[in-house]
């Protein structure tokens, strides 16, 4: 089913609290993975407020859908994902990766309500997502897993052996999601490692892959809608999206992949954000 208007407020909406409290927090700790957090949420709100089969007052019931973060540094935004759906209190957001936290820097399914896979060392969630997605189709389930991969995490030659395994067995059910934000820790991933065209490489890998704004809601919406209708390939969507997506302060900021406030320019552009943010809230889009 399509989004119609009265859903894709609702949907704006929760990306403008996951944005705020992802701001909010990175803020609070003083540094933080902001741009791979930003351009991935709303793709999270999509996933989040639509397209997944979970319910956060049952968190690991048998036939939930399956996310696995496999760029583990942007955990902030998936926290703040969980929190406005109702995994956890928001008050929990204020102790990232504080001592004695339920939420550490990277996702840990030990600590965290609603967290199915523990990641960070890049590369390792594209297998953990095929093991996962192999088991439930052994077992006969239904569920959806969903693989968010970063594409400066793709210079790790396991993410192509997972990919690969994906495409051999078929694993429909396993949506890859790349974030192509085109930035990574030391610059441009063109500069870095040229990953020329994403979507031919994984059509080449035997992938039934689609390409569209990483930004738009209703885009990301239709393209998994799409991909669920495939019975006979792998699928994956490339998000051609922008690092610190939402707020064009931290957009054009050049070293926005890992955000220090510790400028007044700095400091002084996220608490406008932050306002601007909460206005949209007030407003109720």
């Amino acid at each position: 089913m399509s989004i119609n208007e009265e859903k894709l407020k609702q949907l704006e909406h929760l990306a403008a609290l996951i944005r705020l409290d992802t701001l909010k927090s990175i803020k609070a700790m003083g540094q933080g993975h902001l741009g791979g957090s930003f351009s991935i949420i709303e793709l999270l709100t999509v996933l989040y407020g639509k397209q997944m089969n979970v319910d956060p007052q049952n968190p690991y019931k048998e036939e939930r859908d399956r996310l696995v973060l496999s760029k583990g540094h942007a955990g902030v935004a998936l926290y703040s994902t969980l929190a406005n759906v109702g995994y956890f209190d928001k008050k929990w957001l204020a102790t990232i990766n504080q001592g004695g936290t339920s939420l550490p820097s990277h996702p840990d399914r030990l600590k965290t309500p609603g967290i199915d896979a523990t990641t960070g060392s890049l590369g390792q969630g594209t297998s953990i997502a095929a093991g996962i997605a192999t088991g439930l189709k052994l077992a006969n389930q239904s569920n959806n897993v969903y693989l968010i991969v970063g594409d400066g995490e793709l210079n790790e030659g396991q993410c192509w052996e997972a990919f690969q395994y994906i495409a051999h067995f078929k694993l429909n059910h396993c949506l890859v999601l790349i974030d192509e934000n085109k930035k990574q820790l030391d610059g441009s991933t063109k500069n870095i490692m040229n990953p020329f065209d994403l979507q031919k490489k994984m059509q080449a890998f035997g992938f039934y892959t689609l390409k569209v704004n990483g930004a738009d809601m209703r885009a990301i919406d239709e393209a998994i809608e799409e991909c669920k209708t495939v019975n006979d390939q792998a699928v994956c969507i490339v998000l051609d999206s922008v690092k610190g997506q939402g707020i064009p302060y931290f957009e054009r900021l050049v070293d926005n992949h890992s955000v220090k406030f510790n400028s007044k320019e700095i400091n002084r552009a996220a608490d406008l954000a932050i306002e601007e943010l909460q206005q949209k809230i007030n407003r109720g889009s």
